[in-house]
């Protein structure tokens, strides 16, 4: 119960509002990051004063100069969107959507991930054509071990926010960028009830328990639907089923990997439930060649 019971004291966390910014556009960019990192900074100095060294440290790290912050909220489980790569000439974009028991507490292991894509993306991509990875912690995660991962409402919460952020980050790349949307976990719930209007290329869940949804139709998005789960992913245990009670759905709908569901199911070798982003796998590989637009493997037999 540590993971849980550490994010019911989290809210306490002192922490300045997020900074006043102009809308993000290639040309605001670079002024954006530097608000963000001095935000990150104050925060780091107002946990440190409450005396969460913790979370200190992990502002401190958000802080760094070689981190490029879209947006900032140090107050509570905290918020982050994170680039990596030159946004404003992307050809190719990845948004990372997480998981359960993502927060600023525990955004190393994001980190972690985006980077790892990055690092595969770049050596990857043909001559020319570049490419960014955005780690988007937009919304507060439900605990692994909760009623509320079992449910919807968290990802209608984040939904709104995810369609308004990929609007605004069309704004700042260019007009042919293709942008796919990585959803691992819970946040494959979340991509789900986002998917209705959302302008992505690409929408690919991995590790899902569900999306909230019974079929790619009933997602209702022009986007293409990948979907894998590796061999080792404990989510493969967890039941497909939704019933209402008391006026809330419980339950994520069907599986993502079936043939009934209808996405397009590509290999994830033996990933476990968060290895789908270790360098050198099967799953890390198809991802990125689903982020440059290039088909994946399928599952072997």
């Amino acid at each position: 119960m540590a993971a849980p019971l550490s994010g019911v004291a989290r809210p306490r966390i002192p922490a300045p509002p997020p900074a006043a910014l102009p809308p993000i556009t290639a040309t605001t960019l670079q002024a954006t990051y530097a608000a963000n990192r001095a935000d990150a900074t104050r925060a780091a100095d107002m946990a440190a004063a409450h005396g969460d060294t913790h979370r200190a440290a992990a502002d401190r790290t958000l802080a760094a100069p070689s981190r490029h912050l879209l947006t900032f909220d140090g107050r509570g489980s905290g918020r982050a969107t994170e680039v990596l790569g030159d946004l404003a000439h992307a050809d190719h974009i990845a948004v990372l959507v997480p998981g359960s028991d993502t927060s600023l507490d525990t955004y190393a292991r994001f980190h972690k991930a985006a980077a790892a894509l990055y690092t595969d993306l770049t050596h990857r991509a043909p001559r020319g054509t570049n490419t960014a990875v955005v780690a988007w912690l937009g919304y507060e995660t439900p605990a692994t071990v909760s009623t509320t991962v079992t449910t919807t409402t968290r990802a209608e919460e984040a939904a709104p926010r995810l369609r308004a952020f990929i609007r605004r980050l069309r704004e700042a790349t260019p007009a042919q960028a293709h942008i796919s949307l990585l959803c691992h976990s819970y946040g494959t719930v979340v991509c789900g009830r986002a998917a209705a209007g959302l302008d992505a290329d690409a929408l690919v869940v991995v590790g899902s328990p569900g999306t909230g949804a019974d079929s790619v139709a009933a997602l209702h998005t022009r986007a293409r639907v990948w979907a894998a789960r590796g061999s080792e992913d404990w989510v493969a245990n967890v039941p497909h089923v939704s019933a209402t009670l008391f006026g809330t759905t419980v339950g994520l709908g069907a599986d993502p990997v079936s043939r009934a569901f209808g996405a397009r199911v590509f290999d994830a070798g033996d990933a476990s439930h968060s290895g789908y982003f270790t360098p050198g796998s099967a799953s890390l590989t198809n991802l990125a060649r689903i982020t440059l637009g290039q088909p994946p493997e399928a599952p072997h037999a």
